[in-house]
């Protein structure tokens, strides 16, 4: 086992499984629709099959996975449908985070998103997927903290676990590395001025192309599976 992964592993077995399926998820190193090889699995993280099952038993609440009868565990996918509902309430959501954030701006914040926004750029200039979605989300999360508001957060955060593994497909190409570092810088500029309308505008743009480019994702994985 890598000294990272060990670095990374929580007091229980089934608490460690869990956290390491969730990332392989939601980094898109396990692909929606892609089979869970259980087997394989309990040799790589040198468990049981016992916390791996419990494990995928939350996951299968959360949605990232679903359970077929004798066929197994696969990562689940979602439908056209799914995607819009999701960031459709994600618009929702965020929007009211974001307006509480620009009114009570903490102290920090925006330096905080400009130190992000460095590492985004540097993983989007790499082609460094794994890396750039990693620092997104925390460049997002920041911001939707920053509103003082827990329980929104959580709520988001389950919306974001739910495509993760999309976005990271979307970063694969460079044309949307570039798009979403622009909408970034803006969202920034935005915020150092305290233009609220202006900040929720660019993170609008910014869903709405996410949402076009993983549109043309879900149209193209739609026909093979027929």
């Amino acid at each position: 086992m890598s000294s990272a992964v060990q670095k990374r592993r929580p007091q229980t077995a089934q608490q460690f499984v869990l956290e390491e399926l969730r990332r392989a998820i939601t980094t898109g190193e396990l692909r929606p629709g892609g089979p869970i090889r259980q087997e394989a699995l309990a040799a790589r993280f040198e468990v049981s099959r016992v916390p791996l099952r419990e494990a995928l038993k939350a996951l299968e609440a959360e949605g990232l996975v679903v359970h077929h009868v004798h066929r197994g565990y696969f990562v689940a996918e979602l439908s056209l449908d799914d995607l819009e509902e999701i960031y459709r309430i994600r618009e929702l959501l965020e929007t009211e985070a974001v307006r509480r954030a620009v009114r009570r701006m903490p102290d920090g914040t925006v330096g905080t998103l400009e130190r992000i926004q460095r590492e985004v750029e540097r993983a989007a200039e790499e082609g460094d997927v794994a890396a750039m979605a990693a620092a997104n989300r925390l460049f997002h999360f920041t911001l939707i903290e920053a509103s003082g508001m827990p329980r929104l957060v959580r709520l988001v955060t389950t919306l974001w676990d739910a495509t993760d593994a999309y976005r990271s497909l979307y970063y694969a190409e460079s044309p949307h590395r570039q798009q979403a570092v622009r909408e970034h810088r803006a969202v920034i500029s935005s915020l150092r001025r305290g233009d609220e309308e202006n900040a929720v505008h660019w993170l609008d743009e910014h869903r709405a192309h996410a949402v076009a480019a993983l549109r043309e994702v879900l149209d193209v994985r739609t026909p093979e599976e027929d």
